[in-house]
């Protein structure tokens, strides 16, 4: 039942080159920089993401890309991520656009052991039709589309059918947890933190403060232990590095 393992490192030692991930966190809100980091260091590529967003330049899953180590990314959002744009329209970086409520039920059907589900989001566009651009040509054209999904009416309204996404590993950042697994999201960081930790099949947290089992008050729990399998915990330093994407202030 104890899941703790020393360091990052230690966690992810086993994986190997052209693996796929979820990857928790939106925008620079819950993501885990500290297992990012530890895959950085492993120096693995050709690797599978799936994650709302790509990180940003220089920070969260920006690091990976930035350096050549992903092949693939499946999400909903770019963002200011200008590498990542940059790969995707030169032909570097294969990318599956998924509208956002929909990436957040296939994680969580998966998870559940929900092969596939109707869904009327993206009925009558290319995500329904096939066509929306996975990989371009170094010309320009388009060298890999989306294939057309099946369609089904239901109550005289059609519906889209999507497959379930489950992943050879899932990284997640949760606020509190215990040895055995059950984690808990502060705020915002409750994002797609659960569902990413849920799809995957090897689910490694970081933790930013760790207690004994016990401790967490069940109806807390935002993660059961039964999804996870490694925990790491934080140091003060690491649990306090937390970046910002776009820092506001009041006049």
């Amino acid at each position: 039942m104890d899941k703790q393992v020393a360091t990052a490192e230690e966690a992810l030692a086993d994986v190997a080159d052209g693996r796929s991930f979820a990857v928790g966190g939106f925008g620079l809100s819950g993501v885990p920089e500290v297992l990012i980091g530890a895959l950085y260091t492993s120096g693995v590529s050709d690797l599978r993401v799936v994650s709302n967003n790509c990180g940003v330049d220089g920070r969260g899953l920006g690091v990976l890309l930035a350096a050549g180590r992903i092949a693939r990314v499946t999400g909903s959002y770019v963002g200011d991520n200008k590498e990542f744009a940059r790969q995707y329209l030169g032909g570097e970086l294969e990318v599956e656009l998924i509208p956002q409520g929909t990436l957040a039920e296939r994680l969580r059907a998966g998870g559940c052991g929900i092969p596939a589900f109707f869904t009327p989001a993206g009925v009558g566009t290319q995500v329904q039709e096939g066509g929306l651009p996975w990989r371009y040509a170094p010309d320009g054209s388009v060298a890999l589309a989306s294939p057309p999904k099946e369609v089904r009416v239901f109550d005289d309204t059609e519906y889209v059918l999507e497959r379930a996404i489950t992943t050879d590993y899932a990284l997640v950042r949760a606020a509190r947890g215990d040895r055995h697994g059950n984690l808990v999201f502060h705020r915002a960081a409750r994002n797609f933190n659960p569902l990413a930790a849920m799809a995957g099949r090897i689910t490694v947290a970081e933790v930013e403060e760790l207690v004994e089992p016990g401790v967490l008050d069940p109806d807390e729990v935002h993660v059961p232990g039964v999804f996870v399998q490694r925990v790491v915990a934080l140091t003060p330093e690491q649990a306090a590095d937390k970046g910002i994407e776009k820092r506001t202030v009041r006049e």
